[in-house]
């Protein structure tokens, strides 16, 4: 199982991340590559470098982002999580789909800070 995190506005990945109105956590077979379950968490408020301490606690392996600054990319490979930028907007399901397929296409990752 592998528990992936996706940050959001209006349901769709949000370019943003540390500004999104929630995550979707989705908890993933690997070996199947199917979606097992999915919950919609709202974040707490912004503060420099709890975010990936609050996704590390709740068990996430992994982040599919659009942007992420570099001091918060450190933070997360400090708590042994993985992050793939530049991700393209699209629902949560769509962008694990492409990831299980080895289809998701990154581009360039939006933050520049």
């Amino acid at each position: 199982m592998i528990k992936i995190a996706i940050p959001l506005a209006n349901n769709e990945l949000c370019m943003h991340f540390g500004h999104c109105e929630q995550f979707a956590i989705i908890d993933a077979d690997e070996q199947a590559k199917k979606i097992v379950k999915t919950e919609l968490v709202t974040p707490p408020p912004h503060e420099p470098g709890l975010l990936p301490r609050w996704l590390g606690a709740k068990g996430v392996n992994l982040i599919i982002a659009g942007g992420m600054g570099g001091r918060a990319q450190d933070l997360f490979a400090a708590q042994n999580i993985k992050v793939l930028t530049g991700a393209p907007v699209g629902a949560p399901e769509k962008l694990i789909a492409a990831f299980f397929a080895d289809k998701l296409e990154l581009g360039a990752n939006t933050c520049d800070h």
